[in-house]
């Protein structure tokens, strides 16, 4: 007996949940401190006279988001004093992090890149490290949220997920972006410096929202996690601070991986990591120059803030539900090659736009266009890595393939503006390149879609 599908208007109905809301919120939270250290850093050093290169270079700082899984056990268990029993578990990690961002934005407020480039940096990374371990909380928080034999929900709430975090990004850039630009032009000569005080307000407001998300009582995973550290410690023969440390550490980082291994097999489970890892090299070197490239080509912040802000998280927010609904309704890897595919295509617009010169209306498409693929892409994404997790080892899985994905966009992307120089500025060629770059993982993916053992293909 067949399984009748779910019609269209079904599917958009597992949205009303009151939880998609609150995932809504924490996906915001994730997404707004890439604000911060992607384009209005990287808008902030171009203003500072600063080169191409040191720009892409100075994107290395997004490289912890490659390693927060080694962590991500560590935030399982420890318990933040006064902020834990006050808040919760996860809440109590989330707003840390949030006060050493707040705190760290009044610090660059105080900075001049020129002269304390290097210091400017460091910062940077403050930011990032707080935001890359603030990420590992929200996406334990977000899957906690939805049962785990709630199928819909969770592909739903992936959708969710990433349409908060692009709100939280592109409204915060639009924030940034407009707020910038209104304090240089009433003559304010350290106009990012007052922006980022302004940001700090931004990070208030969500910390005041995240009151207002659940947070669901449970001991299971800490004594899971117990129960498997006393199974190795009685393998190493004796109890004592060695082998009760050497239990935590093989029991926390050791077996999430084991686990991933055995579940896919050493072949498939090989070419879902290299598939993780290359799929959004190519989206990774567009995103990292193209404040760069817009401003360069002639746009103002303001026009920047209304096509690739305000524009772009309209186009996001639509698309990124109904790729939600495609994913729930096609599979997550039939997704994955339609959203490759246009990934490809979509890069080959701003070639064209680089070839033409300012055009507006090419802007407008090309971001259009480029933020569609993008949301398909994104919620494929993280619907794909959700499904693999082994449920025991739910928030360390989950960073693990997330940070491989990061690792693929940040280590390699940082070469991006070298790329730019070594080409003598010829962006179109640029563009050219990022299209092929999507290739490499849709091959992966070819040879392993039949193979991988997830809940829907």
């Amino acid at each position: 007996m067949f399984e009748k599908k779910q019609t269209w208007s079904e599917s958009i109905l597992v949205y009303k949940d009151i939880r998609m809301i609150r995932i809504l919120l924490l996906g915001a939270i994730s997404g707004f401190p890439w604000v911060l250290i992607a384009s209005s850093l990287s808008l902030w050093l171009k203003e500072e006279g600063l080169s191409r290169s040191t720009i892409g270079w100075a994107g290395l700082i997004f490289g912890v988001y490659a390693f927060n899984y080694l962590w991500a056990p560590i935030i399982d268990r420890i318990q933040i004093p006064y902020l834990t029993k006050r808040l919760g578990h996860r809440r109590g990690w989330i707003v840390l992090m949030q006060i050493i961002i707040l705190f760290s934005l009044i610090v660059w407020s105080f900075i001049n890149p020129t002269e304390n480039l290097a210091l400017l940096i460091s910062v940077g990374l403050v930011i990032a490290i707080a935001s890359a371990t603030q990420d590992i909380t929200v996406d334990a928080l977000r899957i906690e949220q939805i049962n785990a034999d709630e199928g819909k929900s969770m592909a739903a709430g992936a959708a969710m997920a990433v349409v908060g975090w692009w709100t939280g990004y592109k409204l915060g850039g639009v924030i940034a972006l407009f707020t910038a630009e209104f304090f240089q032009n009433i003559g304010i000569e350290d106009y990012w410096q007052t922006t980022f005080l302004v940001l700090g307000v931004v990070v208030i407001l969500m910390n005041v929202g995240l009151m207002f998300i659940h947070e669901p009582i449970t001991t299971d995973r800490q004594n899971k996690q117990k129960e498997t550290d006393e199974i190795i410690q009685s393998k190493l023969g004796s109890n004592n601070v060695i082998t009760k440390f050497v239990a935590y550490i093989t029991g926390t980082i050791g077996g999430p991986i084991v686990s991933f291994f055995k579940k896919n097999g050493f072949s498939i489970a090989v070419g879902i990591l290299g598939f993780v890892f290359l799929f959004k090299i190519g989206e990774a070197f567009l995103g990292r120059m193209s404040i760069v490239f817009y401003k360069e080509v002639g746009f103002s912040k303001g026009e920047i803030a209304i096509y690739s802000k305000t524009l772009g998280w309209i186009t996001t927010v639509v698309f990124t539900l109904l790729g939600g609904i495609f994913a729930m309704r096609a599979g997550t890897i039939k997704t994955m090659f339609v959203a490759g595919g246009f990934m490809a295509a979509t890069n080959l617009l701003f070639a064209a736009l680089a070839w033409s010169g300012k055009s507006e209306w090419l802007f407008a498409f090309a971001v259009i266009a480029d933020d569609i693929s993008a949301a398909f892409a994104t919620v494929a994404f993280v619907a794909f890595i959700s499904l693999l997790v082994d449920r025991t080892y739910t928030a360390t899985q989950y960073a693990l393939l997330a940070s491989i994905g990061t690792a693929g966009r940040t280590t390699l992307a940082s070469s991006s503006g070298a790329l730019v120089d070594w080409l003598n500025g010829d962006w179109g060629t640029f563009f050219i390149i990022t299209t092929l770059m999507v290739i490499p993982s849709l091959i992966c993916l070819w040879f392993i879609r039949n193979k991988i053992k997830i809940g829907a293909k």
